[in-house]
This record gives structure tokens, sequence and C-alpha cells, in this order.
């Protein structure tokens, strides 16, 4: 066996056992999604998969599409309602992630979420624009179906779309942060305890805003906090579990929820679920760009002070470009031949 055909065998090993990884993780994490589902057990006010299979690609690329098929496969086949209706959902299920990939790379799109411009990409083109197409083709293969009826493909699309839209506004940046998680060993003991106290301020805003009190709002001093003092590695975890303490109430049907119908509560949760997401990551990449321009400011003073000191110092040779210190190195070479090697100047006088 040749070299190059190890080679060959290798990576498509790794690239199946990535395909396997992403099937097993979207299968699961669609489990769990199902758990509080609102439409004929499959639709769902915040479907993960969808925010995994972004992740997937932006992390793994694009050879990473059949695991996320695979894994669509696998959890809607025993949902129906026909083989032809399973295909088509599937099939909206794989472009939607696949075309927020495209849109996103188009667009210049950096997986450190550090810009505000990545921000707003991924909110317009990732979530936005990109699950058009699953929510598009969900809906209308069960309403051809004869599952949903004319007076339900309505809200059966905007539970489809919002909830897929938010996978990906609060499950994906998650998977970033956690690809380039480090622990922080020269954190101070001031800093641990500040990450404690928000993890337990956000757990008692959540059991707070699922109760018969409608006090949801208060996740977003949490939202801002979490930003202002740790950048996306707590905005994007504190969004996630603010929104799905929202969930959790509106399946109860309690708080601001009680009373309403599923239209209703679908307007008021994701408009919810997405203010607190476009909260926490527009903050995040602000200050996040703050810090940038202070880090290179810094710098610059830095290089500058010990450029005044060197002339201070009488130290400072000042030196040229290399193009132009060549030609004066080669003017010199050659005034250094004698007169008698000098080119000739030619000068056109009258006469």
């Amino acid at each position: 066996m040749t070299v190059a055909r190890q080679e060959r065998l290798r990576r498509g090993a790794a690239a199946a056992l990535e395909i396997c990884v992403v099937a097993a993780v979207y299968y699961g994490s669609a489990k769990l999604g199902l758990l509080q589902q609102l439409v004929r057990g499959q639709v769902t006010p915040l479907w993960p998969p969808t925010g995994i299979a972004v992740a997937s690609l932006l992390l793994r690329g694009p050879r990473v599409w059949p695991g996320i098929t695979l894994g669509a496969l696998l959890v809607n086949v025993t949902l129906g309602p026909s083989l032809p209706a399973v295909l088509a959902i599937v099939a909206g299920n794989t472009l939607a992630p696949v075309c927020s990939y495209a849109l996103l790379r188009r667009a210049g799109f950096r997986i450190g979420l550090s810009r505000l411009s990545d921000v707003l990409a991924l909110i317009f083109l990732g979530a936005i624009t990109g699950m058009l197409v699953s929510a598009t083709i969900g809906s209308g293969t069960l309403a051809l179906a004869g599952v949903v009826g004319a007076h339900g493909f309505w809200p059966t699309w905007s539970v489809w779309w919002t909830g897929d839209a938010m996978g990906v506004l609060v499950v994906t940046p998650v998977l970033l942060v956690l690809r380039s998680a480090r622990w922080p060993k020269d954190a101070p003991p001031s800093r641990w305890a500040e990450g404690f106290l928000l993890l337990v301020a956000t757990a008692c805003v959540g059991l707070l805003g699922s109760g018969s009190t409608p006090l949801m709002f208060l996740g977003f001093p949490l939202l801002i906090w979490a930003a202002f003092r740790f950048q996306l590695a707590g905005a994007a975890p504190c969004a996630l579990a603010v929104s799905t303490f929202a969930i959790v109430a509106v399946a109860r049907g309690s708080g601001p929820f009680a009373g309403h119908d599923l239209l209703t509560n679908m307007i008021t949760l994701q408009a919810f679920n997405a203010s607190s997401a476009l909260t926490a990551l527009l903050v995040a990449a602000a200050v996040s760009e703050r810090n940038q321009a202070q880090e290179e400011i810094s710098r610059a003073c830095g290089y500058l002070a010990g450029m005044v000191d060197k002339i201070s110092a009488g130290r400072y040779q000042p030196t040229l470009p290399l193009r132009y210190a060549d030609e004066n190195t080669s003017v010199t070479r050659t005034s250094g031949k004698g007169a008698a090697d000098e080119p000739e100047v030619r000068r056109d006088q009258p006469g």
C-alpha cells in the first residue's frame, strides 16, 4: 500500500467520523428540541439542530453536509407523515444551513464574532434569510400532505422559521465560543466570583421569569453585564439560558404567555428571544472592537514612546525605505569610481 493511498484512506476515515459525529449531535439536539414542540410534535420555538448544522459547516467546512442530512433523516423518519414528505423536509433542513453557510462565507464572516459586521451577518444572513428555506419547504410539505390545514399554514410557518432562526442566533454562537475557549489560568479570584455570581443570577431570573409573574425582562441587565465583562464567552451562554427559560414559560402557558393563542405567544416569545440574542451579541461585539482598538492604540503609543527615547538619547538613526537606500548606495558606488567613470550627462543646448 502506497503512502498516497494510506493518506487518502486516513482522510476518508476522518471525514466519515466527522459526518457521524455531526449526525449524532444533530439527532441528540433534535430530541431535546422536540421536548418543547408546539405544532404536530415536530415544530418547536427553538430548533437547536439548525444552530449545530451552521456551526458545523463554519468550523469543518461543507464536507460535513451529509451528517446534517443523515441526522435530519433519523429525526424525521419517525415523525412522518409519509416517506416523500420526510424526504422533502430533510432536503429543506439540509439546504437551509448550507445556504446560510454560503451567504456567510460570501459576506466574509469570521467565526470569532469579534466584529459588528460578523454579528449582523449572522443575524440577517445566517438566521433570518437562510432559515426561510427550511420553513417554507417544511410548512409547505405539511400543508400538501394534509397534515396542516390552510388556516394553520402561517402559524406553522412562523413557528418553524423563528425556531430555526433562533437556533442559529442562540446555539451557533455558543458552539463558536466553545471552539476557541481556553481555561483562564491567570484569572484572579474576583473574576471567578463574578462569573459564579452571574451564573446564579441568571438561574434565579430564569426561575422567576418562568413563573406566574411576568419578570422575563430582568434578563436584559444580565445580558448586558455578561457582554461587557465577559464579551462573547459570557454573552452567548447567557442568551441561551434566558431563551431556554422563556421557552419553558411558553410551554407551560405561564407568565406573559398565559391565556393567549399560539400565534400571539410565538410573536411574544420570538420577539423576546430575538431581542435578548441581539442585545447580547451586539454589545459583546462592540466591547470586543473597543478592546481591540485600545490595544492597538497602546501598542502605537509604546512604539512612539520608544522612538522619542531613542531620539532624546541620540541613538536614533533614521532609516530609509529599502528601494531608496539601494538607489543611494548605487549612486555612491558609482561616484566613487572617479570622474572619468561618471556617466555622461547630455544637455541639449541651442546653437
